[in-house]
């Protein structure tokens, strides 16, 4: 048997594991987790969107980089591009150069609305693995889901001051909502953690993808009745409300 690594007298036992529920009498653990990266461009003036969306479709599959690519549904000449990849180097190796191609060299790239975030766990996934790396993604490629809505948002300080139990239980409303909506198929979530990771200094980012938009717009507009949005949600958005134009895998 393994020793634990010593550490220094008086200092914290650092864990960065995910722990999902107990599988066969053992706490599921993982040190893997998926990270998503949106973002959103605008094509110079006289372009077309949609011809730089297939392009950038045709440069996606031929540089094998998985990926959601959009219709910015509020701009007329705006695109959004979806990636994943466990190794957040991805992005910078193989997705950054896309836009130094010729053809997207001269779009015109939102800072502000570029968000990036990390899969997690909130401890009681039966399978951890499906929740952590399948789950997001299986969400965005689904062929009937061609709405999706991407927000960032954060909560504020004083929900990290609240009692554990009392956390769970305004978190279980939260969920409660949206498994409803998901049992009848009208919304599915993907839920990343963007901690230190944000310009903005968000906190989580949220993707609401279905088969139509109003059902996205209605669960937004459900969860405002909750403890945590109505209580400890400092900000949230922007929003970018993406209509599905294509999927490389």
């Amino acid at each position: 048997m393994s020793q634990p690594e010593p550490r220094e007298p008086g200092l914290p036992t650092i864990d960065v594991l995910e722990y999902g529920g107990k599988r066969d009498g053992v706490r599921q653990s993982s040190n893997r987790r998926l990270y998503m990266q949106l973002l959103v461009a605008d094509v110079p003036q006289g372009a077309s969107a949609d011809h730089a969306a297939r392009h950038l479709a045709g440069l996606c599959a031929k540089a094998h980089v998985a990926a959601v690519i959009y219709a910015d549904t509020m701009s007329p000449r705006g695109i959004g591009l979806l990636t994943w990849a466990e190794d957040p180097a991805h992005f910078v190796r193989a997705v950054r150069p896309l836009f130094a191609t010729e053809g997207l060299d001269r779009a015109c790239v939102r800072p502000h609305y570029a968000m990036i975030g990390r899969s997690y766990s909130t401890g009681h996934e039966p399978d951890l693995e499906w929740s952590l790396l399948r789950r997001p993604i299986e969400n965005v490629t689904k062929e009937n889901y061609p709405w999706h809505v991407w927000y960032p948002l954060r909560r504020t300080g004083a929900f990290a001051r609240l009692e554990p139990h009392e956390q769970g239980q305004i978190l279980r409303e939260h969920a409660q909502i949206g498994m409803a909506y998901g049992a009848q198929e009208l919304a599915h979530d993907i839920r990343l953690a963007c901690y230190g990771l944000d310009a903005e200094d968000n906190e989580f980012v949220i993707g609401l993808v279905g088969p139509e938009l109003h059902p996205l717009s209605h669960l937004v507009q459900a969860m405002r009745k909750t403890r945590q949005t109505s209580e400890f949600i400092e900000r949230m958005g922007p929003f970018f409300i993406g209509y599905v134009m294509h999927r490389v895998a």
